[in-house]
């Protein structure tokens, strides 16, 4: 028996990459899964990825930017499995320029999918996530739920070329030590997971080819430069960037009874020494 046997797991951004490394990882923990994606297909393909694998799992398609998502979002774990247990704010992309070149609207469309939306999903959760925690009380039982929040080394040190994904995952911090204290009486904890360099579709190809990926009718370029590559690698006392796997360990941490006693916390998973 896995140690997420039977809990609730609800990830945003779970179709691809982090998210699905995350989501797989709760499943093969024994949670059940909401999976979303702003595209149908691979939301639909992971779920039925994890029904391959004996797990229970829903899908939520949507732009977690979306002002009616986060009800829809919260009310597919409620109808579906009648409760929650995990919640990963996970769900992002950059849009990256310096400052005199950033508009508005790549202001804007970060905050909002950083940080508006998982505040929009956890205001979402809170009555049942309250109402859980008075059924656990009157029936005697000790539970604890989890919420993790993702970070980035942007949003701890700041990064040129990116004062909007740094200061939106900046606010993330601030906005997960302040549901720490909120909710700790409710036996939720409350931590965050910062990542550096993640290898995945949004960091792995050639900034120098123009790659895009297409996000609500915006092609936004994605992708590194090689030379930045080569240097991070230099810089990094591991030598090379992490796995999505990797990445969805240091979430399961925070998802996992063993961190019943931890809240309020960020930890870096980033291969280096901040």
């Amino acid at each position: 028996m896995g140690a997420l046997e039977g809990k609730v797991a609800l990830v945003t951004g779970s179709g691809r990459g982090i998210g699905n490394a995350i989501a797989m990882r709760l499943a093969r923990e024994g949670a059940r899964l909401v999976i979303n994606d702003l595209d149908a297909e691979p939301a639909h393909q992971t779920v039925e990825e994890l029904k391959g694998m004996g797990v229970e799992a829903v899908a939520c398609v949507g732009n977690v930017a979306a002002p009616d998502f986060a009800e829809r979002f919260i009310g597919t774990a409620m109808n579906t499995f009648k409760g929650i247990d995990i919640l990963v704010n996970n769900a992002g992309f950059t849009w990256d320029d310096v400052v005199q070149k950033m508009s508005d609207e790549q202001w804007y469309a970060i905050l909002d999918c950083h940080m508006t939306a998982p505040f929009r999903i956890l205001r979402a959760a809170y009555p049942h996530l309250k109402a859980l925690h008075a059924a656990d009380k009157e029936a005697g039982r000790e539970v604890y739920r989890k919420i993790v929040n993702i970070s980035s080394t942007s949003g701890l040190n700041g990064n040129a070329g990116q004062i909007n994904y740094s200061g939106a995952k900046a606010g993330v911090i601030g906005m997960t030590r302040a549901m720490a204290r909120e909710w700790g009486r409710f036996n939720v904890n409350v931590n965050a997971v910062a990542f550096g360099l993640i290898h995945t579709r949004m960091t792995s190809a050639d900034a120098k080819a123009g790659a895009t990926v297409n996000i609500e009718g915006r092609e936004i370029r994605v992708g590194l430069n090689p030379d930045m590559l080569k240097s991070h690698a230099q810089r990094n006392p591991l030598g090379r960037g992490g796995t999505p796997e990797e990445a969805a360990g240091g979430v399961y941490l925070f998802c996992s009874p063993d961190s019943n006693y931890i809240t309020g916390q960020v930890v870096a998973v980033a291969g280096n020494v901040q």
